[in-house]
C-alpha cells in the first residue's frame, strides 16, 4: 500500500514553519508599546495603557483586497497588495476617529512560494509602520484542493482605540456643512471584477502601474487633521461608492449634495468609462472616481484642514454641501 504524509498531500509543515520564522524579523519593525508577544505565539497578546483613556472605545474592522489580486497574480506583480490588505481595514477604523493598535493578517494559497510571500509581507508591514499599527500575528494557510497553483488570497484584521466622547459618527453634522473630499491614489481596491471587465490580459499588462497602484492610506492624516479641526463625520469611499457610502455618515433630515464638476477626475477612470460604455451612475456607484475619503467639518475651517492635508501632499476639493433632505446623497 502507497504511504501517504501531509507533505505527500501538499502542505509542508517544516518549510511553513521555517517561513514564519522569516516573517517575524519582517514583522518586528512594526512593533509598538503594547506589543507582548511574538508572532507564532497562540494567542498575540497586545497591552493598552488604560492610563491614557477615561473611557476607552475598541473599534475593529476585516476586509480583502477582492479581485485586484488576480491582476497582481497574472502580472506576477506582489510587492504592493499588502499595503491594500492593511489600506482596506485601515482607513475604515480611521472614519471613527480611532487611533492604531494592531492588525493580523490571513493568507491563504495553494502552495507556499516564499518569495511570494515575502512580498506580500513586505507590503503588509510598510503598511503597518506607515499607520502605527503592529502586525502582531496572523495565519498563512496552505490548501493545495482549494486554491490554483500561483494564486492566494488575503484578508486582514485590525484594532484601533478611541475616547467615547471623541468618536466621529456624524451626529453633530447640520445644515451649511461642506463635504471635503481628499484624493485618492486612483482605483484602490473596489470594482475589479468590472476592471477586469474593462481591460483584457494584455490591456492589465499595459496599464499595470494605475490597476495595482496601493490603496492610499488615510490613518495619519486623518489623526492629524481632527488635531486642527472639527471633523463631523469621514466616509472611506469603497463598494458601493458615493451612494452607499455618503449616505451612512448623514443625519436622516439632511442630504449631501455632491458637485461631480468640482474635482479632476482620474484619467484611468475616464478611459475605464469609455472603453467599457459604463453609465456615469454606474461609475459613480462603484469606483471612488478620485476621492478616496469624504470629510463634514464646517465651512470656516476649509482653509486649515486644506492646509493641514497638504502637509501630507494629499490634495483636497469642497465637493458638496449638506442641505436638508432624507438621509441620502444627490449628484448633480
Amino acid at each position: 500500500m502507497k504511504r501517504l504524509s501531509y507533505k505527500k498531500a501538499g502542505v509542508d509543515v517544516i518549510k511553513a514553519d521555517r517561513i514564519v520564522s522569516r516573517i517575524k524579523e519582517i514583522a518586528k519593525s512594526t512593533n509598538t508599546k503594547g506589543v507582548l508577544s511574538d508572532i507564532g505565539s497562540f494567542g498575540a497578546l497586545f497591552g493598552v495603557d488604560a492610563k491614557r483613556y477615561k473611557n476607552p472605545v475598541l473599534v475593529s474592522s476585516t476586509d480583502g483586497v477582492g479581485t485586484k489580486l488576480m491582476i497582481a497574480h497574472g502580472l506576477n506583480k506582489h510587492d504592493t497588495v499588502g499595503i491594500d490588505l492593511v489600506a482596506m481595514s485601515a482607513n475604515d477604523v480611521a472614519t471613527t476617529g480611532a487611533k492604531p493598535l494592531f492588525l493580523l493578517d490571513y493568507i491563504a494559497t495553494g502552495r507556499i512560494d516564499q518569495s511570494v510571500l515575502k512580498d506580500i509581507i513586505k507590503g503588509i508591514s510598510k503598511a503597518c509602520r506607515e499607520t502605527g499599527y503592529a502586525l502582531i500575528g496572523g495565519e498563512t494557510a496552505e490548501m493545495p484542493d482549494m486554491y490554483q497553483k500561483g494564486t492566494y488570497d488575503l484578508a486582514a484584521f485590525c484594532v484601533g482605540i478611541v475616547e467615547r466622547e471623541d468618536i466621529i459618527d456624524g451626529k453633530h453634522t447640520k445644515e451649511g456643512d461642506v463635504a471635503l473630499g481628499i484624493e485618492s491614489s486612483g482605483i484602490h481596491s473596489n470594482g475589479y471584477s468590472l476592471v477586469r471587465k474593462v481591460f483584457n490580459k494584455q490591456q492589465q499588462k499595459k496599464y499595470a502601474k494605475d490597476l495595482l497602484k496601493p490603496t492610499r492610506l488615510y490613518v495619519k492624516p486623518l489623526l492629524e487633521l481632527q488635531e486642527k479641526v472639527k471633523i463631523k463625520a469621514i466616509a472611506h469611499i469603497t463598494g458601493g461608492a458615493y451612494f452607499s457610502k455618503l449616505p451612512r455618515i448623514v443625519p436622516k433630515h439632511l442630504k449631501i449634495v455632491v458637485d461631480k464638476k468640482s474635482w479632476p477626475i482620474p484619467l484611468i477612470f475616464k478611459l475605464m468609462q469609455k472603453k467599457g460604455n459604463i453609465p456615469e451612475k454606474e461609475m459613480y456607484g462603484t469606483f471612488n472616481m478620485g476621492i478616496g475619503m469624504v470629510v463634514i467639518i464646517s465651512p470656516k475651517d476649509i482653509n486649515a484642514a486644506q492646509k493641514e492635508l497638504k502637509r501630507f501632499k494629499m490634495r483636497s476639493w469642497v465637493i458638496g454641501r449638506v442641505v436638508k433632505g432624507k438621509g441620502e446623497v444627490e449628484l448633480i
